[in-house]
């Protein structure tokens, strides 16, 4: 899988593959990743509005 295909399930913007296996392991890392990928969105928006001000 590649990494913009992860990142866009990350963000809801593409469905997860039906086939992949499930792992209870796997979902609680890539619930930690996803929380990471929007605290570090969040944290370019109030950078570039800081910069923009």
């Amino acid at each position: 899988m590649g990494v913009w295909n992860q990142i866009a399930e990350y963000l809801y913007l593409k469905k997860k593959d039906p086939n992949r296996p499930k792992d209870k392991w796997i979902g609680y890392m890539q619930g930690i990743n996803r929380i990471s990928l929007f605290v570090f969105l969040i944290c370019l928006i109030i950078l570039a509005i800081k910069l923009l001000r």
